[in-house]
């Protein structure tokens, strides 16, 4: 139950706002104006502001503007007359949750709008918990030039509200990137919520980002809200997003353009306040060719397009990354210190890493596993469970690129006990697309 403090000027409309919300259990207080209301937040902890638009001594919207300011994890409900809905929606373009047009007539609407907001109070309470309490983001760059221009580019842009668009291979730390814009902005106390495109079915992914209402399509028995709703005030991370399916680049194409939107199966509009990042593996300037992805989509994502370079491009960063690394796998293993011998060094920094810090951080973990001391060892990172068959002249014409492409999705398949979504990531694709490979492969 929350802590509710109510600020109108008319007694009757008070006393029923405060008796309606008690009926389910909350605690309230009133206050006849916004002065009043705002005295009572400085001296008390709530959880949810209901205010009046329009009252005497300070009116709600700089009632609104203050209180934002001071408890940014408060949140705020309007209550305004018919005929000041744009006020309503630039007061939740400031921060407030929703608004309740007046007259009143039921308190159900009130109760489930009262709900909602303490709905997304109590998640943002959780979100900053988990966040104090996880460990700190790794550094971008351990100093390699090419990756601290990097970083220097992303300081500068999460000073601003730009859209940012993160590019480059798959496992080069884009989320890390995303984590980072997020925590160097203004908005860094409210919510990060990430989407990965290409994990999710696309039958699914509009209800996921968009909520939808009760009745909006079978199996929806009651209204839910999307990841777009409770990132609010935040930042939203659309990860692939090379692999949103094209009627849905439409419709993101539109939030972004009008800074709101309609849960699916619903007609009223919602505000969409939070900051863009969005990342991709995949060539966009391609798939607009072929017809794949939307050109003014991309020109609206990529404001401030940034490349992430491969591990082999930063070399300078992988020694002192992979000892990063491995001290988090050493405190996962339950393990002591770890350290890497001359000959694991040597060939770390060499290596290409085709599949960039993912591989790399996999390639340590294996190694620890199988050392029995404190080092790592050459032998413990090449290890594999079964020999290499000695090298021998195939007489066999050369395979086609199909048939490589074919074995190489069966056996991350196999590697992964044909869970697909694992499959997808250790071959650098999409979900997407390895379901439209495996049509082709596997007919029927």
């Amino acid at each position: 139950m929350g802590h509710i403090l109510i600020a109108e000027d008319e007694l009757g409309l008070r006393e029923f706002l405060s008796e309606a919300l008690e009926d389910d259990g909350h605690r309230c207080r009133q206050a006849k104006h916004g002065r009043e209301a705002l005295d009572l937040l400085r001296r008390q902890s709530f959880d949810l502001l209901i205010t009046d638009l329009r009252m005497p001594e300070m009116d709600g919207m700089e009632l609104l503007r203050i209180a934002r300011a001071e408890q940014p994890e408060l949140e705020v409900v309007l209550l305004t007359a018919h005929g000041s809905i744009e006020t309503a929606v630039e007061a939740m373009r400031l921060g407030a949750f929703d608004y309740l047009e007046k007259p009143i007539g039921s308190p159900l609407e009130l109760r489930l709008l009262a709900g909602r907001a303490l709905e997304r109070r109590q998640l943002k309470t959780l979100a900053t918990r988990a966040d104090r309490e996880a460990p700190q983001l790794p550094p971008l760059s351990y100093g390699d030039p090419t990756m601290e221009r990097v970083g220097e580019a992303l300081r500068k842009v999460a000073a601003t509200r730009a859209t940012v668009l993160l590019t480059g291979e798959s496992g080069t730390g884009k989320e890390i990137a995303a984590r980072s814009v997020h925590r160097w902005s203004e908005r860094a106390n409210e919510a990060f919520v990430a989407v990965n495109c290409g994990a999710i079915p696309e039958q699914l992914l509009e209800s996921e980002l968009f909520g939808h209402e009760k009745g909006a399509f079978t199996g929806a028995t009651k209204a839910r809200r999307g990841r777009l709703e409770l990132a609010a005030g935040g930042t939203f991370f659309l990860d692939e997003i090379g692999e949103m399916r094209p009627e849905l680049q439409v419709k993101l194409l539109r939030v972004l353009e009008q800074r709101s939107f309609q849960r699916v199966g619903g007609e009223r509009e919602l505000p969409a306040d939070v900051r863009w990042v969005a990342a991709t593996n995949r060539n966009l300037e391609s798939r607009i060719a072929s017809g794949e992805f939307r050109e003014d989509l991309y020109h609206r994502l990529a404001v401030f397009p940034v490349e992430l370079p491969a591990l082999r491009q930063r070399r300078q960063d992988i020694l002192p990354l992979a000892e990063n690394l491995l001290a988090q796998i050493a405190a996962r293993l339950g393990r002591g210190r770890l350290e890497l011998s001359p000959e694991v060094r040597q060939h770390l920094t060499g290596a290409p890493w085709p599949g960039n810090i993912r591989e790399l951080s996999n390639s340590l973990e294996r190694a620890a596993i199988l050392a029995d001391g404190t080092r790592l060892e050459a032998a413990h990172l090449f290890w594999r469970s079964q020999p290499v068959a000695a090298v021998s002249p195939d007489p066999s014409p050369p395979r086609t690129l199909a048939e490589i492409e074919r074995e190489a999705i069966e056996a991350a398949l196999a590697a992964h006990d044909d869970n697909r979504r694992l499959a997808a990531e250790a071959l650098g694709i999409g979900l997407r697309t390895l379901y439209d490979k495996l049509k082709r492969y596997r007919p029927g």
